[in-house]
């Protein structure tokens, strides 16, 4: 009697623990889950952790926006779960003309067609310490860079500019002209360094991203070339009758000397200069490739 009311206890507890099992939801189990027969952990689990990492070298960036070198193009593709490899060119293009610079501090200068240009190329590796944030680090290089600003111009008789400490008026017989370059290219290729936030290859499975970045490029101390050619005098008077004190610029020794004090002076002002800023903005969308 004892043994068969000891196997009908034990038959009873079986029984309530798998109707126990079956309508209390365990730590990985929606609430609902609890009456449709399901206990897999697979999708809490999913939820908890967010989707799995893309194959590596397995999606495409593309974007495009403004950076502070002209209009902006990326393309970015990841090489594991914290890196992605990135692509960045820029293009800008602007000329002016009839432009007065004022040399001398009067209020006479040099009527000027000018133009800005900057093209540029290079890579970066996008570092995410956090892969489902958009926080990043990206040290790079800049492989191909031809940044730089022109002007030519020639100066209207009797108009005044200064180089060095000596100020001159272009002559009326043979006028002042004038070429000047800046360059931001010294180093051709050079260390960049960004920070900035926006996956191009988002984590969480998402298509858009809007990325932004923040930086500098180690350009070098920017160059500058200076070429006047012409006559230029040392009074008003001399310049409207090519008088005496009128000299060739290109020629006339204390003339080129006064020139290179000036360029001088201009490079110990730019000397500072040797970072070029990046910032961009702009908007980029992530396709599977294999």
């Amino acid at each position: 009697m004892k043994q068969t009311a000891l196997r009908l206890t034990l038959t009873l507890l079986a029984a309530s623990g798998c109707l126990l099992a079956q309508t209390v939801p365990g730590p990985f189990q929606s609430p609902g889950s609890a009456f449709n027969g399901s206990t897999s952990a697979t999708a809490p689990l999913s939820r908890i952790f967010g989707n799995p990492a893309p194959k590596p070298f397995s999606r495409l960036a593309l974007g495009g926006g403004i950076s502070s070198m002209g209009v902006n193009m990326q393309a970015a593709v990841n090489a594991n779960r914290y890196l992605n490899l990135r692509g960045i060119g820029n293009y800008f293009s602007y000329t002016v003309s009839n432009v007065t610079i004022n040399n001398s501090g009067g209020s006479s200068g040099i009527n000027v067609n000018g133009n800005l240009k900057f093209a540029t190329g290079g890579v970066a590796m996008d570092y995410y310490p956090f892969p489902n944030h958009g926080f990043r680090l990206s040290p790079g290089a800049m492989l191909y860079n031809q940044n730089a600003a022109s002007a030519t111009g020639i100066g209207a008789p009797g108009t005044s500019f200064t180089f060095g400490s000596q100020k001159y008026y272009s002559d009326t017989v043979n006028p002042l002209n004038i070429n000047a370059k800046l360059g931001l290219n010294t180093h051709q290729r050079a260390f960049t360094m960004t920070t900035g936030w926006g996956n191009m290859i988002s984590r969480r499975g998402g298509h858009w991203a809007f990325p932004f970045e923040l930086g500098a490029v180690f350009t070098g101390v920017p160059t500058i070339g200076l070429n006047p050619t012409g006559n230029a005098c040392l009074t008003a008077a001399d310049a409207a009758t090519n008088g005496p004190t009128c000299v060739n610029m290109a020629t006339n020794a204390t003339a080129q000397a006064n020139v290179a004090s000036q360029i001088a002076k201009y490079k110990n002002d730019l000397n500072p200069l040797q970072v070029y800023p990046i910032l961009s903005f702009g908007v980029s969308y992530n396709f599977k490739i294999r």
